[in-house]
């Protein structure tokens, strides 16, 4: 099988490589086509990959290349994994944010919003060229945001495109680890959208095991979502939220946070990566060696601030394993290329999983997944805490999808405005005005 990797430069390609040597099963990944818009990286990741698959007798042959439509040709699986303005965009999107006196995560947020006017426009296209030139293929998204990006691609590529994430596969895994259950023996009851969603339920044989976690106060501040939320919200919620609801339930904590923090998690990003593909370009540099050490230090420090907010200390060394978005893709092609039945938590389109929204808003839940793709399970109602939060967060992201496609400014406006973090029509003016300028490719959005 060959697999495309759209954004082949990005630091977290290895990590589906590694995943990729691990497979020795027939009908295995037999190639892997790397396409990115900027050749250094290129060279950078590929020489990773190199040292990374040497003495393995099977891996993968690699192939680099900026053509896109000589990556395409032929793909089985496409992955989607682009930045769209790079970590220099993503660091402008939260200062702009964050001096408006929001929130300027690049998921969440007025960041995830200027973030999607940006991307969406991109990934169209990438869905359209996909359509023409690899019909057959499956399109696997991780680029944020990854609800929206993958609601924008199923205009074009229908329910070959299906969206992944890793938040929800770490919680379940944590949430088992904790109450000494074999993560891959639990089914997890969890709803929402991407970066917004609930553990309900942890089942073992029927029997549903997260009643007696929020019962002993001990066991839910064991670990990472436990110190981040606090055992009096989490037993009032009865569920476990994924840890980016932290921006919703601490917003101005989260907020003041950052505003005080010496740089933002972009611009940490952006200066951290610069030096790793900097030293890529040294002919000695031990690749997997530098790229290891980079990735062990961006690890350690994800969302600090929020867990200064919550006074939850430094990440533990158990809290560091995250779901493994490269496993939860790899299961993914496995199921849909050997019709190896698996229950994966996924973005796809509704078809009435969530009755509340309609059957094309593409939301993350547990899906059953086959030769035929990805099927979504029904899963009880969200209580009125959690409808409110996606129904606010979905219409947002159809405002972003209607201002790229009309070209309307006051869609876009109004999807800043509609965002539960966003509280003035006044400031989602002004963040659109500040964000036009830092990204003159948003001056499209002229139309009344």
């Amino acid at each position: 099988m060959k697999l495309t990797i759209l954004g082949g430069g990005g630091f977290r390609v290895p990590l589906v490589y590694r995943a990729l040597l691990g497979d020795h099963a027939e009908g295995r990944v037999s190639r892997v086509t790397l396409y990115d818009t900027d050749a250094d990286r290129l060279t950078a990741v590929a020489r990773v990959l190199a040292e990374q698959g040497r003495g393995v007798a099977d891996a993968p042959a690699v192939v680099a290349t900026t053509e896109l439509d000589e990556a395409l040709r032929g793909a089985d699986f496409v992955f989607s994994a682009i930045r769209v303005g790079g970590l220099a965009g993503r660091a402008a999107d939260e200062r702009v944010a964050l001096d408006e006196g929001v929130l300027g995560q690049e998921t969440v947020g007025a960041g995830g919003i200027a973030y999607g006017l940006r991307t969406v426009p991109v990934a169209l296209d990438l869905a359209r060229s996909i359509a023409r030139l690899a019909p057959d293929a499956w399109t696997i998204n991780f680029t944020n945001p990854a609800g929206l990006v993958t609601e924008a691609m199923s205009r074009y590529l229908g329910d070959r495109v299906i969206g992944i994430c890793d938040s929800p596969v770490g919680l379940g895994r944590r949430i088992a680890r904790v109450l000494g259950v074999d993560p891959d023996r639990a089914r997890i009851d969890y709803a929402g959208l991407n970066h917004l969603g609930w553990v309900r339920g942890l089942y073992v044989d029927g029997r549903d095991e997260l009643p007696r976690l929020l019962a002993d106060p001990e066991l839910l501040t064991s670990f990472e979502e436990g110190r981040l939320f606090g055992a009096e919200l989490l037993r009032s919620l009865g569920a476990i939220p994924n840890e980016y609801l932290h921006y919703y339930y601490f917003n101005r904590e989260a907020v003041r946070a950052y505003q005080e923090a010496e740089q933002t998690r972009g611009a940490f990003l952006q200066d951290q990566q610069q030096g790793f593909y900097a030293r890529m370009r040294e002919p000695g540099t031990p690749a997997w060696e530098t790229w290891d050490r980079t990735r062990a230090e961006r690890e350690a420090t994800y969302m600090a601030e929020n867990r200064e907010v919550a006074g939850a200390g430094e990440r533990e060394e158990d809290d560091l394993e995250s779901g493994g978005y490269e496993q939860v893709a790899l299961a993914l092609m496995r199921a849909v290329a050997r019709d190896e039945r698996a229950s994966l938590i996924l973005n796809v389109r509704n078809r009435g999983a969530l009755s509340a929204l309609d059957a094309d808003a593409v939301v993350e839940v547990p899906c059953l997944v086959g030769a035929n793709g990805a099927r979504p399970m029904a899963v009880s109602p969200l209580p009125y805490h959690a409808l409110g939060l996606v129904a606010a967060v979905k219409a947002v992201e159809r405002a972003v999808l209607e201002a790229v496609e009309s070209g309307s400014r006051a869609a876009a406006v109004q999807a800043f405005a509609l965002h539960p973090l966003v509280d003035s029509v006044t400031v989602a003016r002004r963040l659109l005005d500040r964000y036009t300028e830092v990204h003159p490719g948003l001056a499209r959005l002229d139309r009344p």
